[in-house]
């Protein structure tokens, strides 16, 4: 049984936008056996539009290019490279273009949208059409949003300023072995099926093979990884796209001299206990007890 998925940029399909002008690329979907994950990059143009709508899952967003206008019923949000959020299931949303180039953005979907219920999306009446606001984690306006900057994966660097733009203590940043994370999509911000944050390893950063109760999908942004799912190494970089099953035993080690960083999101929320199962630890009591 395959717990598995890698799709390379290289090889991904462009798909038609829409008569409103936009596109998604679906990279993990329930026909990849998904349970928990849909995940994909969506596109729309400056003068698109996505019309209103509801979902009976909640979707996780991170902006990667361009600037785009999302209307929800509390106001409407000013996004730009950089930002992320969660929409909670069943909240009327309406995506709109801005800028002059074309918005891109990845998004995360948990549970997977089934084909046989329409994806479970309906649309519904037009929100207002209000004048923006940009992100501002005190404005409850925005309380479901934040926003990223590269600058926060490097521990040397954080100041009050930078952990200012963090909507939790959950939010701060981790370091271990190599490797930085930043919780972003969490259930502080409001996520109550999934997590979304970014991984960031320096040139010796290693995770030893491992798996987990959940589904993960990890979307690389930056550098070369050597990846292994499940004994299949793969060398994965900037816009390739992995996906590990509950179960999927995996592990990764930064392939370049530079840094390496990726996207990553989980679905359910990991719990409270037992979230990892190492290889290692393992192999160490089997050892032990052998001798």
């Amino acid at each position: 049984m395959t717990r598995h998925l890698v799709r390379r940029a290289a090889d991904l399909p462009e798909p038609p936008y829409d008569q409103l002008g936009y596109r998604r690329r679906a990279l993990v979907d329930e026909d990849d056996g998904s349970v928990h994950t849909g995940f994909g990059v969506c596109e729309l143009r400056p003068d698109g539009a996505v019309p209103a709508h509801v979902h009976s899952y909640e979707e996780s967003f991170h902006v990667l290019d361009g600037t785009v206008i999302l209307d929800v019923p509390e106001g409407a949000c000013l996004l730009e490279e950089g930002d992320y959020g969660i929409l909670p299931t069943g909240v009327p949303h309406a995506w709109r273009g801005a800028g002059d180039t074309v918005a891109r953005w990845a998004d995360m979907l948990a549970p997977v949208p089934r084909a046989r219920y329409g994806y479970d999306t309906q649309t519904v009446p037009a929100l207002p059409s209000r004048l923006p606001v940009r992100i501002d984690v005190r404005d409850p306006r925005t309380r479901n949003f934040g926003r990223f900057e590269p600058a926060q994966m490097d521990p040397g660097k954080q100041s009050q300023d930078l952990l200012a733009v963090s909507a939790s203590m959950r939010t701060a940043l981790l370091v271990y072995s190599g490797i930085t994370v930043k919780m972003m999509v969490d259930s502080d911000l409001g996520a109550v099926a999934s997590t979304m944050f970014m991984v960031q390893y320096a040139p010796d950063g290693v995770a030893g093979t491992h798996d987990h109760p959940f589904e993960e999908t990890y979307y690389f942004l930056e550098g070369m990884a050597d990846a292994a799912f499940d004994g299949e190494t793969y060398r994965l970089g900037p816009g390739d796209c992995a996906w590990a099953g509950a179960g999927c035993v995996h592990g990764f080690a930064n392939a370049g001299t530079g840094p390496l960083r990726w996207l990553e999101t989980q679905a359910p929320q990991p719990p409270p206990r037992h979230s990892y199962r190492f290889t290692r630890d393992w192999e160490y009591l089997r050892e032990a007890l052998e001798s």
